[in-house]
């Protein structure tokens, strides 16, 4: 098999057993290391044989992947439309350049700053309101879509410069896309776009908070500004008293001084009120936000785990849910209003992810049962192949299929694989059966 060749790939050789040679290969074949360790068990024993027919499959993937670019090429709407998605960011990418945007603190002294601040927040919500359009299309196309090419539009859309690579197709994992160094599965990129709307919605709520918060500011200063008038009348009340005794010239520039420094004063005292009372809005308005964000997060997450079992990816996201949702709570100030109904919250929804993180591990467990089974029953099947006649063999064969079934049976009725593991159960006792 020429192996000086592709020493570089995740192969190396076993010890003989009888007169055929095994090799440790990733289940996915040669291809990134990243991709195995993602979607590939760490390392399964195959012969020759089934090395032969892998061969044949990564053939064929070849075969597909020119199909495919034939198919690209002819299309020439197609080619354009991916044309345009490189010239636009990811859609990641953008949604990080908005929330550092919105993340400026107002500044309560400047008219004009808090001006070109409400504009910069309406600016941020309008740039908001388009990525959520893009990625309703991005959604719909990966989801509602039969024809790959219209899926690969939406990946597009999604990746934008960063651009993308098609990895894998099968059975087993869909269609596996690599973009700056990350490998997803459509439905990762589903469960990204879940995830962007509802950090999107936070964020335009977050600038609805801010530009309220700066045209109450505006409007403080201009009361205050407004105020200023009198202090000056009594300026020009001194100056005029003043002029009239020549002889007390002096006595007018230090009594000026004094006026316009203790004017000056209650001016800047006013100021650090005014900072007081926005800063104290602000608190409030963002306690207020954090606590309606969280509610819906735990609304999202208990909506997730209903009617169970449920595959783990879906009891990790409810876990991540309820995790967000805790860190929101956690963080609202004492001296707000919403203090006290967060407290409760916070106990309830600890309480809750408590219970789905345990939830998680048991499914967590139950999946490496069932993995680990089917690796032994494919080991046991091969001794049994390469050395039928050999009782020591046989013997090693019989114990793998017990420790496979152990692990089947260790697996919990609740869980989500729960029923592949009583089908396939029935078959590795047969076999074991057989072999004894």
């Amino acid at each position: 098999m020429k192996f000086e060749n592709i020493k570089s790939s995740a192969i190396a050789t076993l010890p003989r057993i009888g007169t055929v040679a095994s090799l440790f290969i990733p289940s996915l074949g040669l291809v990134d290391p990243a991709i195995i360790e993602k979607f590939g068990h760490s390392k399964t024993k195959i012969s020759l044989t089934e090395l032969q027919l892998k061969i044949d499959g990564w053939i064929e993937w070849g075969y597909f992947l020119q199909a495919i670019a034939t198919d690209i090429l002819s299309d020439v709407p197609f080619v354009n439309q991916l044309n345009s998605d490189i010239n636009h960011l990811s859609i990641r990418t953008k949604f990080q350049i908005i929330a550092e945007n919105l993340k400026n603190n107002l500044l309560f002294e400047d008219l004009n700053f808090l001006e070109r601040q409400i504009q910069k927040v309406s600016n941020s919500q309008n740039e908001l309101l388009e990525l959520k359009q893009k990625l309703n299309y991005v959604f719909n196309t990966i989801k509602n879509s039969r024809s790959l090419l219209n899926i690969l539009l939406g990946v597009s859309a999604f990746c934008g410069k960063s651009g993308f690579a098609l990895e894998w197709l099968d059975d087993d994992h869909e269609l596996i896309i690599s973009s700056d160094g990350k490998f997803q599965e459509l439905t990762d990129i589903l469960n990204d776009c879940d995830y962007f709307q509802e950090q999107i919605a936070a964020l335009i709520i977050q600038g609805d908070t801010l530009r309220e918060q700066a045209e109450q500011a505006i409007k403080k200063i201009e009361q205050e500004s407004s105020k200023e008038p009198i202090i000056t009348q009594d300026v020009e009340i001194v100056t005029k008293f003043s002029t009239q005794k020549i002889v007390g010239s002096a006595l007018f520039i230090a009594s000026s001084l004094l006026i316009l420094g203790f004017g000056g004063w209650k001016i800047r005292e006013q100021s650090l009120q005014l900072q007081q009372i926005s800063l104290s809005l602000t608190q409030e308005e963002s306690a207020n936000a954090k606590f309606k964000s969280a509610q819906k997060l735990g609304i999202k997450a208990a909506s997730l785990v209903q009617k169970p079992p449920h595959p783990l990816k879906v009891w990790q996201q409810a876990e991540n849910k309820w995790y967000q949702a805790i860190i929101l709570l956690d963080s609202i100030p004492n001296e707000t209003s919403v203090s006290d109904r967060a407290k409760k919250k916070l106990a309830y929804y600890q309480i809750n992810y408590k219970s789905i993180s345990q939830r998680v591990l048991v499914e967590k467990q139950a999946l490496a049962n069932l993995e680990l089974a089917q690796k032994l029953a494919i080991e046991a099947n091969l001794f049994v192949k390469n050395s039928a006649y050999s009782l020591p063999i046989r013997r090693q064969a019989l114990e793998k299929w017990e420790q496979a079934i152990n692990l089947l049976e260790a697996i919990p009725e609740s869980t989500f694989v729960s029923i592949q593991a009583k089908e396939t159960l029935t078959i590795y006792k047969t076999n074991y059966a057989a072999i004894r």
